[in-house]
């Protein structure tokens, strides 16, 4: 199976998916009153390293918010699934479930087959983080092939005031062709 290689600046995929407060997501477009979204795509309920970063996540909400950076979070989890998760969840951010092999290998991501029936039933994506700006285009991506790997939060939201501050004018970077 292959996968792309997601390029910065690219606009990022129309993709919807169904949220867990009823309503559908569709993960690019921040919500009213952001005019960024960051979206994180975890690996399901089975993964307590996605449970502890969600969680610290949460954290920091409010400060993403305050950057106008609204979060979302995804996973290929059924909605079963994803709904025993959020009872292991502090998130307040909206949940987005049932993410497609498809829809994953438009996001350049690495996926997985379960290790056992015991782990999951389906194949799932591993972590990847899009921060999409307010022209619907990819500010920044992380994309890991693991749980143990992701971007730390403290300094994630260091770096996307500074990018986010006018006076800085930081330009989207690796886009060197």
């Amino acid at each position: 199976m292959s996968s792309m290689k997601f390029t910065a600046g690219a606009p990022f995929p129309n993709i919807q998916l169904p949220g867990l407060d009823g309503e559908p997501i569709s993960l690019g477009t921040p919500a009213e009153g952001s005019d960024w979204r960051l979206v994180i795509i975890y690996r399901g309920k089975h993964c307590p390293l996605c449970t502890r970063y969600l969680n610290e996540v949460e954290k920091l909400v409010a400060d993403f918010l305050k950057l106008g950076i609204d979060v979302v979070a995804a996973s290929a989890d059924s909605l079963e699934q994803a709904q025993e998760h959020k009872s292991n969840l502090t998130a307040s951010f909206p949940i987005a479930y049932r993410l497609t092999i498809e829809n994953m290998q438009q996001l350049g991501l690495y996926i997985s087959n379960p290790r056992s029936a015991k782990e999951t039933d389906h194949p799932f994506a591993e972590p990847g983080l899009f921060v999409i700006n307010d022209k619907g285009r990819v500010q920044l991506v992380d994309i890991s092939n693991g749980p143990f790997a992701r971007p730390e939060l403290s300094t994630l939201l260091s770096g996307l005031s500074f990018i986010r501050d006018p006076e800085n004018n930081y330009p989207i970077r690796g886009t060197y062709s």
